[in-house]
Parts: structure tokens; sequence; C-alpha cells
């Protein structure tokens, strides 16, 4: 970590968390040296004298760098602190890397996270798009009903996106369940501070259902910079869409398979890979020869659409479909074939003609929770039948796919189990937990055919968990290729906790200078309680006791006295109490900025392992406050991650904010 921990180079707590404190210096010394050629140094100076700066200036010409920021900012006469300078180089960098095509393979907003890039155009039909689903879905929500529907032709969205509110309530559309609506603020004008606490929860909720939010914050809200919040809308509709392709959702789903082996690989792939066969399902019923693999070029001339909506609604079917020479054409039948379904459209017939892979994916996706045509199994599926056990493997491997996600890493996790087998993806969790410490010479990266070379990936993951003191007897590089589950999540927990351990050390090694354990965060948790006078006390992570939730309402409200409602705060005595406790635990927490993956469930069965990353992420949270004022300071810490962090740092803090208090 870098920042104020080593001395106080910047004072943003984003910017502090993209660089290492080498990269940091190195930095500050490129930025005084140009400062002293030129007295100053305004916006208008950098694209010259960035031409030595890695990637920047090999990638970028110096026209191309005075174009983009003659993009990006109005007035290139403004003077440059550090910070700017800063911002500015992440933004040419990204923008680098843009150029050159890196992730140009998927780069849709849907397909992959459009927040980690900087490319500042949006298409204007995906965002008419979004607003039709957010005008349908939360036309009736009793809050925002009053700011319903948006004109798409407008930038009302992103106005509307500002407060916070409608993103936390989108996700719960999506998921239902995910936000404690108590949690919200709704009043009709929100201080800076409820408006910050706001985007700091639907941020760390965004992360929490699947959502990448890599280098975005709170500020990127407020300014209402659009690619960002579109970048974020669509990834939380995709999930809403394509939520139904699960076998546990959708049993019907089997009919696409044979044994259980075959019902297995389906469990494992994305649910995009699953639409995609679903598709090609129906479509080898038909005349269509070819192979649908994308939902861009394969779909652009409507033939595939043609013959798919004739499986699944004969009755509504036009002959003249398929006789239609012009592709515009055959694409407007296509969506008025799927308006007589009661479709609802996600796209125009332009867009499927320039094969927007956005947007046909999510008319795709609708016509499937719309109608699948498949066949209701006629007896239970037994591989879907799970004990409890079992259950507490899938939330837990859940709560870890989501960690691994958010901490930046280059591979997308769809299912754990699946794929960390080639050793990979530990490896590049493992470089962000503890940079350097993963030897890249002798890595295989994927595709890899050959299973040797898979072992020697898992062999060194278990070589780099030995030496980071992991418990790790009889494991060997081939269990997590043959995928054990147990041994890949116990691994996977070691890392995590791993990573708990190292922030809080980091934190406060410039007054204590120890390493930290369970029994620290432990005691740090009671000490909290205890100074408030409440008699409450967490005897262990497997204390039964705290299944009702009033510890940790206590201790959130020790760290932070603002943030619970007592008058919301049930007794925690029957199961519906406990719920409601924690579910507004959870909320409450990723409110004031903490990162955290549990469900409600983990704390009512006190999950010893959620409720330890739990409590590690408060504690976290309150050693990230200035030390004066540890106890008073209003919440509002935002969402950014360089993929080591367990909570979100702000965009947006104190430093933002205190000159717009004063008016609340």
């Amino acid at each position: 970590m870098a920042g104020s921990y080593f001395g106080v180079l910047v004072s943003d707590p984003w910017l502090q968390n993209q660089f290492t404190q080498v990269e940091l210096r190195s930095l500050k010394s490129h930025f005084l040296t140009m400062r002293r050629e030129s007295g100053s140094l305004t916006l208008g100076d950098l694209p010259s004298k960035m031409s030595k700066l890695k990637n920047v200036g090999e990638n970028l010409t110096e026209e191309e760098r005075v174009a983009f920021l003659h993009d990006s900012y109005q007035n290139l006469g403004d003077e440059v602190d550090f910070e700017l300078f800063l911002r500015v180089y992440l933004n040419l960098q990204a923008h680098a890397t843009s150029r050159m095509g890196k992730g140009a393979k998927n780069s849709s907003a849907f397909l992959k996270s459009p927040t980690s890039t900087l490319l500042h155009t949006i298409s204007e039909s995906e965002k008419a798009s979004y607003v039709g689903h957010i005008n349908n879905y939360l036309g009736e929500d009793n809050f925002l009903k009053k700011f319903l529907p948006i004109d798409p032709s407008t930038n009302d969205l992103f106005e509307l996106a500002k407060d916070g509110v409608l993103i936390c309530k989108l996700i719960n559309v999506a998921v239902p369940g995910t936000i404690d609506e108590r949690a919200i603020n709704t009043k009709t004008v929100l201080n800076p501070w409820e408006r910050n606490e706001n985007h700091t929860l639907c941020l760390n909720s965004a992360k929490a259902i699947g959502c990448t939010v890599v280098n975005i914050g709170t500020q990127d809200f407020i300014e209402g910079r659009r690619h960002l919040v579109l970048g974020v809308i669509s990834q939380i509709i995709k999930i809403q869409l394509l939520a139904d392709l699960d076998l546990k959702k959708t049993p019907q789903l089997v009919e696409l398979v044979g044994d259980n082996q075959d019902v297995e690989e389906l469990m494992s792939l994305p649910p995009e890979k699953i639409l995609l066969r679903w598709m090609n399902f129906h479509l080898k019923k038909t005349e269509y020869k070819k192979t649908v693999t994308n939902f861009s070029s394969d779909v652009k001339d409507g033939e595939a659409y043609t013959y798919l909506l004739n499986v699944l609604a004969p009755e509504h079917s036009n002959p003249s479909t398929l006789v239609v020479r012009d592709p515009l054409k055959r694409a407007t039948l296509v969506l008025e074939h799927a308006d007589r379904m009661g479709c609802k459209r996600y796209l125009t017939a332009k867009d499927i003609v320039e094969g927007s892979p956005n947007l046909n994916l999510a008319f795709v996706a609708h016509i499937f929770q719309h109608r699948n045509g498949l066949s209701t199994p006629e007896k239970p599926v037994s591989f879907l039948e799970i004990s409890p056990d079992e259950a507490q493997i899938t939330r837990e491997e859940s709560a870890f796919r989501f960690w691994i996600n958010s901490l930046g890493v280059a591979s997308y996790i769809n299912n754990v189990f699946e794929d960390v087998r080639n050793g990979w993806v530990l490896l590049e969790a493992l470089d962000k937990v503890s940079p350097g410490i993963v030897n890249w010479k002798i890595a295989n990266k994927p595709p890899i055919k050959m299973p040797f070379r898979k072992v020697e990936n898992c062999n060194q993951v278990v070589k780099i968990g030995k030496q980071l003191k992991f418990s790790l007897v009889n494991i060997a590089g081939n269990d997590i290729v043959q995928g054990n589950k147990k041994l890949i999540l116990a691994y996977l927990w070691q890392l995590m906790r791993f990573n708990i351990l190292q922030l809080l050390k980091y934190l406060r090694s410039y007054s204590i200078g120890k390493e930290f354990t369970d029994s620290d965060i432990l005691d740090w948790a009671n000490t909290k309680v205890r100074s408030t006078g409440s008699q409450s006390c967490m005897k262990s992570f497997k204390d039964k006791s705290l299944s009702d939730g009033i510890f940790f309402l206590e201790l959130l409200s020790a760290v932070q006295p603002r943030v619970v409602n007592w008058r919301l705060v049930t007794k925690g005595q029957t199961e519906e109490e406990k719920q409601m406790n924690a579910t507004y635990i959870i909320s409450i927490a990723r409110k004031i900025g903490c990162s955290i993956f549990l469900l409600p469930e983990d704390i009512i069965e006190v999950n010893q392992k959620m409720i330890l990353t739990l409590t590690a992420s408060i504690m976290y949270w309150f050693f990230k406050q200035p030390m004066d004022d540890q106890s008073q300071r209003p919440c509002g810490s935002s969402d950014s991650e360089n993929g080591n962090q367990l909570e979100t740092s702000s965009n947006s803090t104190t430093y933002d904010t205190e000159s717009e208090s004063s008016t609340d």
C-alpha cells in the first residue's frame, strides 16, 4: 500500500491504491522535474512532457496524447498538481491499452466490465435500452415513481443516478434482498455525506452480486461520468436478465444435456455460454445449419432469430421473414414477431444489423425468460439435490468467487471449482494479495492443453501457500487440478484470511509493528463494544449468541455512532427477526465502506469464516479513518480498488466534501 502510510504523497485514498510506494515516488520525481523545467505545469504541457513515462510514451504518439486530453478536459490551461497528474497518467495509460486492442475480443459492457476502461463514449442505443428497463422495473417504486419514466433522449438517467438511490434499487431488482432498503438514504434532498453513503452502499453491493467495479468510485457517480455509470448499470441488468440461466432456478435446462457428467459441465458454464447452448439446441430442430457462437456477427442477418422464434412461437410467425433479402427489414420483422410473443424490446432493428453484442444478449436473455421452450423434468433431478453441507459449500464458493473478481484479476471467475483448476487464476490472485510473490517465468498462461502444465501452475500455488504459512498438509497441485472442492475452499479461505491480516498489519505497522492474529481482531471488537457501555461480548467467531446480530450492530455503532438506526433493530429472537438484523448489518457495513461478501445466512448460522471476515472488515475500515477522529467522522468511504482491498476507499472523501458539508 502507498500514500499516507509511507509519507503523504497523495491524500486521495483512491489514488493511493492505484500505485505501489515505489511507483508513487518515481512518478513524484517525474512530476517535480517537469514542473521545475517550466516553472508551472498545465494540462496543455503534459502531452510533450509525458513522452518518457512507461506505456504512455511508448504506446501513444504526442498527437494522440494531445487529442485525448483535448477530448477529456475542458480547459487545458488549468494548472496541474500531483494528484491531477496521476489521474491524467492513469487515463492515458488506459487509453493506450485500449488503442493496442487488449481485451478487444469481448470488449462490450455486458460481456466484459466497462468500468476498467476509460473510453469516454457511450452507445445511445444501449442507454435507451437500459432506460426502458429501468422504467419498466422501477416505475412503481414508491420513492422513484415521482422521477420516472426517464426520457431516454436526455441525460436524466445520469442526473437521477447522482443520489445513489436508483442504482441501489436496481441492484435489488437484479438480486432481490441484496440491499436492506432501510439502509438507503431516501430524503428528497441529500447532503454530501448521505449521497456518498448511498454510492458506497451501491458499489459494495454491486461487487457482492458479481459486478466488476475496479477503478470507479463515488465521485464518478456524483459527477455523472456517463460511461462509468452506464457500465455499472449494464452489468446489473445483465445479472438480472441472466439469473434464470441456472439449473437450480430452471431445472428444464437438463434437456440441453445427456448424463450427469454433462449436467456438471453445464453447471460450470457462464450464463452467456448456457444461453448460446440453449439457442443452438432449438436451432438444431430447424433448417438452420450454422452454429451461433456469439451475440454479434452470428445474428446480424436475423436468420437465426427468425428460426428461433418460429420454434418458440410458431403461432406468431411471418412466412415473409425468411424471404426478404434486406437484413434491416428482416430484423424489423423479427422484432414484430417478438412483440406478438409479448417480449419487451431491448434493441432496434438497426442494433441487430450492426451486431450490438450487449443488446443482442439482452434480447435473447429476455426471450429465454419469457418462453424457453424446454420441457419440465418428469421427476426431480437428483444431481441438483444438495445437503446442508453442500449448501454451505455453495455459499462459500460464491463468496470467494466474488472476492477474487473484486481483486481486479484479468481472468473473470464464473465458477471457482472449474476456473481455478489450471492454477492461473490462483496465481493472479496471489500476485494481487502479495505482489511479486509469483514467479511468472515458470507459469503457464491459458489456454493450457497439456495437463502437466496445469499441474505445474498448481504446484507453484501450493508452494507459495506453504511460503505464506498456510496449512496445506497432504495437499498437492494435482488436487486443485482435479477440482477437489474442500481443498480448494480451504486454500482460498487461508488466502482471504492472509489478505485480511496483511492489510491490518500495513495499516497499523507505523504504530504497533506486530503481526495481527484472529485473537487480536476478537479483542478489538469486544473492546470497541465495551467502550459504548454495552455488556455484549463475542466469545469466539463461532459464538452462537452472535446469530441475533445485536453484537455486530453495537460494533458498527461503536465505530460510527450515526450509522445504526436502532428503531429499525429487532430483538433477534425469532428467525424472521434474525434475518432482518442480519440483512441490516450487511447493508450498513457496506454503506460505511466495508467490502464484504457474506450472506445473512452466514450471520444467522454463525459461519466462523465469514464472521471473521465481517469483523476484520469493520476493523480495517475503522483503522483507515483519521486517527484524531476515528469515532466521529461521518460515513462515506466509497469504492475503488487495486485488487487487494477489504474495503473500498473513497473518490469523494473528507478532502472533497468538507467544503460542501457546511451548506447542509
